[in-house]
């Protein structure tokens, strides 16, 4: 994804939790649209426009492509990065939703409660794109086999970004583990106060999220017709403690908002030496930073003990929105955007985007080397990433409230109010009130 793409965030829920989310209808409010709502796969007669909101740097150049190739089907493409869920949810409100949204994987289950999307199974070629995605990322769309309410567009595999220059003139080595990685953040810090390996920003919950997920702190499951929360976890206690030790030390930044101009001034200045980032994220320092080019290395997440597991931070799904009328050309739209190679090679080049589709993984550019990253093959560092993501990770229907928790007591937590540890124990709570509030069944889990 695109560096404001960071706001949507990935992921998985499988098969059986998505099941979950399926029968939540009968026990939430509003219910979910289904194939009842759902229009027909009619082809319109005579030239149709859609409406396609996002948030990607350069989409509109890929919807030039299609509008050339298709005069029948065009589209009309608008960037909500600024607002990108308030927009939605005041067009859905007002009635006036797109046709097509790009939606987050971790914002689908909240956004499906509220009747925002529209069933395209009717199309025939909507069902046969399931052979066409990475399996778990289908899973999420479909909600577990019920419907398919929207398309995989990219996903987020995490790997850490390194100023192999830095590293060198303070003679550190790759760090292979979190803690050698802490061990690397205090040298830097003794060695220049200045510099710090790395920021945290407390406002960016799904970017934490990412981190919980490496560690195998599932924060929810569904068994028994409930959900079970377990934000809260001994796994994500770990990942917090961490995070809070090199706060109190002052060895890591809590001043930066991701993408934000801060951020890149301070990476400009040489003040930070690493970044623990996403697939897309790729594009962010080669667009921003030109000047750094042949600096910036690309390896493996640093790993709790031995274990290879890796996080995924972001991506994204495009959605067939409530109201559309026009699925059949929604639909040819939406599979050539997220399956072409044509097109998924615009969309990485321009935006970052890591494909979720199968095709993503033949594609030229992924398989070359970057020159902004001393021509190195970054992908294969995401593509193995992507290999040791846990794809049971799920994520809860309402993610959006509960990450909201989350931010406002990490800041909290980053001013010295509480800890990082108290920010887990809020969100818990929040997800456990915010599901009691909708009739969720809903229990604290072990």
């Amino acid at each position: 994804m695109s560096t404001t793409v960071t706001r949507v965030r990935i992921a998985g829920a499988v098969v059986a939790a998505a099941a979950g989310l399926a029968g939540l209808a009968a026990c939430s409010s509003p219910a979910p649209s289904g194939d009842a709502s759902a229009p027909s796969c009619e082809p319109a007669k005579g030239t149709v426009t859609l409406q396609y909101w996002n948030t990607v740097p350069g989409m509109d150049q890929v919807v030039a492509l299609w509008n050339k190739k298709h005069p029948n089907i065009q589209v009309q493409t608008k960037n909500i990065s600024n607002d990108q869920y308030g927009t939605i949810g005041n067009a859905l409100k007002a009635g006036k939703a797109p046709e097509l949204a790009q939606v987050g994987y971790d914002e689908l289950p909240y956004l499906r409660t509220q009747d925002a999307f529209v069933d395209a199974s009717a199309c025939s070629a909507a069902t046969a794109a399931k052979s066409k995605f990475v399996p778990w990322t289908w899973s999420q769309t479909s909600f577990g086999g019920t419907g398919v309410f929207a398309f995989p567009q990219d996903t987020g595999p995490m790997a850490l970004f390194v100023r192999s220059d830095i590293f060198k003139e303070h003679g550190l080595e790759i760090p292979k583990t979190w803690d050698e990685y802490a061990a690397d953040a205090q040298k830097l810090h003794d060695a220049d106060p200045n510099l710090s390996i790395t920021f945290f920003d407390p406002n960016n919950a799904e970017w934490f999220n990412g981190l919980l997920w490496q560690n195998s702190a599932t924060m929810y499951a569904y068994a028994g017709d409930k959900w079970h929360v377990t934000v809260e976890s001994d796994h994500s206690k770990q990942v917090a403690g961490y995070w809070q030790k090199l706060i109190d030390a002052k060895l890591v930044r809590t001043d930066l908002a991701n993408g934000s101009t801060p951020m890149y001034a301070a990476y400009q200045k040489n003040q930070i030496a690493t970044y623990v980032g996403a697939a897309w994220g790729y594009s962010m320092f080669r667009d921003n930073l030109p000047d750094q080019a042949g600096k910036w290395t690309i390896v493996p997440m640093p790993t709790w003990g031995s274990s290879a597991a890796s996080g995924d931070w972001g991506g994204s799904t495009v959605a067939f929105m409530k109201g559309n009328t026009h699925l059949y050309e929604s639909v040819a739209f939406n599979s050539w955007l997220n399956t072409d190679p044509e097109a998924l090679a615009l969309e990485n080049k321009l935006g970052g985007l890591y494909p979720a589709a199968l095709a993503g993984s033949a594609l030229p550019a992924l398989s070359q080397g970057v020159p902004y990253y001393n021509n190195e093959k970054i992908f294969d560092v995401f593509a193995e990433s992507s290999k040791n993501i846990d794809t049971s990770f799920t994520w809860g229907p309402t993610q959006k409230t509960v990450n909201l928790a989350l931010q406002d007591a990490m800041a909290k937590a980053a001013a010295g109010g509480g800890t990082l540890t108290d920010a887990l124990s809020s969100a818990q709570a929040t997800a456990l009130k915010s599901m009691a509030d909708q009739a969720i069944p809903a229990v604290a889990g072990d």
